[in-house]
């Protein structure tokens, strides 16, 4: 790693505090990137243990639920469980270390060599998976890693991190590989954070991504969620139904993921509305969507008093007592438009479900652009059809990075057990979103590639096998 400047002497508490942390995990590092690709595979494996082991598993759901407020504890140890167990699936094989490529055609071989130190800026959706998942990638390439949590999911990350310090200690790997910034986490602690370490990724708010990204440092932030979904006529509205259904209400919504639209075609419309209801959906009035508006978007922003509640809940702060709609799974609102006065057309992080009727596909489409147009671009989008035209075009067309067919948008765009996509909590949003990177966030982003360059036979074309062509049709 590259020396760094001593620090000023008149450096503010926070700068030194930082820099005080930053220089215990150098240390660490420093040796811990000497690691043997099987130590650097058991230290991962630690490091998955302190969140998968079930006991630990429940009491940190409990402390975020108890803590942050969000979501609810069954999900969140599902959530726990399956992004660390199909994370460690990903990383089994996976060579992080020492030579990793040799390509006699090119005469380069390839070397992973680590980053160094992280910053990693989780939220409060997910405090105990999020940190988890880029504490595991990053161990697994011999990096050393400093939490930037949220004050809400302090507690939570605080446990994580004294369980996998009990892992380390287990397999006698240095503590300091794994840190957080002390509470209360500030603004300017969290700055600093970025701005010390190797690299920064950050999950989050769109003030922390955009600090990330000002930080002055490599940064890996992820662009804001609002998915919509498209069900064309040949979908199965009764399969579609129903995995929206879990998708949408998984943990009370806290996922970039969650579907937070659904275009319909008028042909399966009534059908799809039907099946939704079946599922325990609830359509609520046009007196009943200006009720919930208010309580929700008060001055056209989402209240995080209904930010991921239950469906009884955000029943009981918005006032509507209408026994169907307390008892419902999901909260059904129907919309023709989108944008600021249109606020259900954006994300709700609440087991809310916005619905558009499409006159076709090409109508479905235009309604999905505007969507993203006003929130959402680059993220992902779902659709149900059996027309692989209408698959493609979205493919072709839209400005998303991941087009989920016929899958559960929650549990499909994070990576899935039976599709082939990474497991991850953060989704790159490409330049659409704002974002560096298109993919989901995995192990080859904490890696750097030192490259052997060795000669090879001579590749020179001659000018006219490359302009040749170009030159005859334009007569040049």
């Amino acid at each position: 790693m590259t020396a760094r400047p001593p620090i000023a002497m008149d450096a503010t508490p926070a700068r030194a505090m930082v820099a005080a942390l930053v220089a215990r995990a150098r240390a660490a590092q420093s040796k811990y990137q000497q690691y043997s690709q099987a130590e650097l595979d058991e230290v991962a494996t630690a490091a998955a243990w302190a969140i998968m082991e079930p006991s630990r598993n429940r009491a940190l759901a409990e402390l975020a639920v108890k803590d942050t407020g969000l979501g609810n504890v069954g999900d969140k140890i599902i959530k726990n469980h399956r992004k660390t167990l199909g994370l460690m699936r990903d990383l089994q094989h996976a060579k992080t270390t020492g030579i990793i490529a040799e390509h006699a055609d090119t005469g380069i071989t390839e070397i992973a060599r680590p980053v160094g130190v992280v910053a990693a800026v989780v939220p409060s959706t997910n405090p105990g998976a999020t940190p988890a998942n880029n504490i595991i990638n990053a161990m697994k390439c011999g990096n050393a890693v400093v939490l930037s949590p949220s004050p809400k999911g302090y507690t939570t990350c605080e446990a994580l991190v004294g369980y996998i310090h009990q892992e380390l200690a287990r397999i006698g790997a240095p503590l300091d590989l794994v840190q957080m910034l002390p509470a209360p986490v500030t603004k300017e602690s969290s700055t600093e954070l970025m701005q010390q370490a190797d690299l920064v990724v950050v999950t989050g708010s769109r003030a922390n991504v955009r600090a990330g990204y000002s930080s002055g440092k490599p940064a890996l932030g992820v662009g804001a969620g609002n998915v919509a979904v498209i069900v064309d006529d040949s979908a199965n509205v009764d399969d579609a139904a129903a995995k929206i259904m879990a998708s949408k209400i998984f943990d009370n919504a806290t996922s970039c993921s969650s579907e937070n639209s659904m275009i319909v075609h008028a042909a399966v419309y009534d059908a799809m509305l039907a099946a939704l209801s079946k599922q325990g959906g609830a359509l609520l009035s046009a007196d009943e969507k200006a009720t919930l508006q208010k309580t929700m978007f008060p001055g056209g922003h989402l209240s995080s008093a209904v930010t991921a509640q239950s469906v009884a809940k955000i029943c009981s702060i918005a006032g509507l007592t209408r026994p169907a709609l307390v008892a419902a799974r999901c909260l059904l609102v129907e919309e023709t438009g989108a944008g600021p006065d249109y606020p259900f057309s954006g994300e709700k992080l609440a087991p809310v479900l916005t619905v558009y009727r499409a006159n076709d596909f090409d109508h479905a489409f235009e309604t999905l652009r505007s969507i993203y147009a006003y929130m959402g671009n680059g993220h992902s989008c779902g659709i149900y059809s059996e027309n692989d035209a209408h698959i493609r075009k979205l493919g072709l067309e839209m400005t998303v990075c991941r087009v989920i067919v016929k899958q559960a948008h929650t549990f499909a765009t994070g990576g899935s057990f039976d599709n082939g996509l990474p497991f991850s909590l953060s989704m790159g949003c490409g330049t659409w979103g704002g974002n560096s990177f298109s993919e989901n966030l995995h192990y080859k982003h904490f890696l750097n590639i030192t490259r052997i360059v060795r000669t090879i036979p001579a590749r020179e074309p001659s000018p006219d096998e490359i302009f040749g062509a170009y030159r005859q049709k334009h007569k040049i």
